[in-house]
């Protein structure tokens, strides 16, 4: 296979509403996809890095220059040798960029699989058809707000809550949500970094709700902290922003730091990266669940078919797309009795509908 062309495509698309975290708020998902053409057939894939380097140090503006001065050059010289499997160890030279990596690495697969007619599902190794769908609840201005969201979810169908807290929005909300739902609701909830070891009283606290998880409380670096907070509360503590390889997670797990695994392929440099996560944690018996980030269509499709692996045990943030927009970029991902198809057609399963597409394009650059 020979890469011979990768447009660039800035998208600006509205969201239902406003989506809050610890680090901020968004009302539009602004996102830079990667559409390779090779010799071969075209493929498609989302590059995850936000507008801001808030989750992490990336970018999507960073990100696709690096892509276009850099990463897509050096896939090019592979020439007739280009795999997707051959990505990684081609841009193993560059540090960081992993969510810039992930995007060609995909988008390539997407093409590979396309042309030989296999789904992702099936060369990720997945055993399942439909996955479990939990959805993730956005800071709110007040309480009642709340409520009605959560509400509103449940009526959905969706399996499980989990709550975005920081430093002021923590016991209470859990508290009101715990005891208005119920002792068996699925709830867990994100911190997005929030916190320091200066808080663990304050997130013991939180133990009292019998929560599925608490989700990334301290510093990404700090490993060592989170293995002390692990022997702190009873809570289990689950890493997300801290594990970027196979290597890391299993390291993390050796200390005692997480006995639970968020894997979003975009910030382990894709896909084939997740799977080794996927299959470290498994041997550790170590439960994995999918997040997402706001994805489109065209990175949710990808998201549920990792989703569909067996130790992926606990639902995940593979949403349906009414969730997050009016419009999708692709047909509409559904939620059916609490759980989500997995796409079973070649490559991502899914297509860009043009019209859409071209309706909240800001940019398009072509690398060739």
């Amino acid at each position: 296979m020979k890469l011979e062309a990768v447009e660039l495509i800035r998208l600006d698309v509205p969201l239902k509403s406003a989506f809050r975290t610890s680090e901020g708020s968004v009302t539009v998902h602004e996102v830079v996809w990667v559409h390779a053409i090779t010799d071969v057939g075209e493929g498609w894939a989302e590059c995850a890095a936000n507008a801001l380097p808030d989750y992490s140090s990336e970018y999507h503006t960073a990100a696709a220059g690096v892509l276009r001065d850099f990463f897509i050059p050096e896939a090019m010289k592979l020439g007739n040798e280009l795999t997707a499997e051959a990505i990684a160890p081609a841009l193993h030279w560059a540090k960081g960029h992993r969510m810039a990596k992930a995007a060609l690495e995909t988008a390539v697969l997407d093409a590979q699989l396309r042309a030989s007619g296999t789904s992702f599902a099936t060369y990720l190794g997945a055993t399942k058809t439909k996955v479990p769908a939990g959805v993730s609840v956005g800071i709110m201005d007040t309480l009642p707000e709340l409520m009605k969201t959560v509400e509103g979810y449940l009526a959905d169908g969706y399996l499980r809550i989990k709550l975005k807290i920081e430093p002021g929005w923590d016991y209470e909300p859990v508290k009101l949500v715990r005891e208005t739902f119920g002792p068996d609701l699925l709830l867990q909830v994100d911190a997005n970094t929030a916190y320091t070891r200066d808080d663990f009283d304050l997130l013991k606290r939180l133990d009292e709700f019998n929560l599925l998880l608490i989700e990334q409380p301290i510093e990404e670096e700090d490993i060592l902290g989170h293995a002390r907070l692990a022997e702190y509360i009873t809570t289990p503590v689950c890493l997300d922003e801290s594990i970027v390889s196979a290597g890391v997670a299993r390291d993390a797990i050796e200390i005692g730091a997480t006995s639970i695994i968020n894997i979003k392929p975009a910030r382990v440099g894709g896909y084939i990266e997740a799977v080794k996560i996927h299959n470290v944690a498994q041997a550790a018996g170590i439960p994995v669940w999918c997040g997402g980030m706001l994805e489109t269509g065209i990175g949710r499709a990808a998201n549920l078919a990792l989703a569909a692996l067996p130790n992926f045990t606990l639902p995940g943030d593979t949403s349906a797309s009414a969730r997050y927009f009016e419009t999708d970029t692709t047909e509409p991902f559904v939620l059916v009795d609490g759980h989500i198809d997995v796409p079973t057609g070649p490559g991502i399963g899914v297509e860009p509908i043009r019209e859409v597409v071209d309706r909240f394009t800001v940019s398009t650059e072509w690398v060739k």
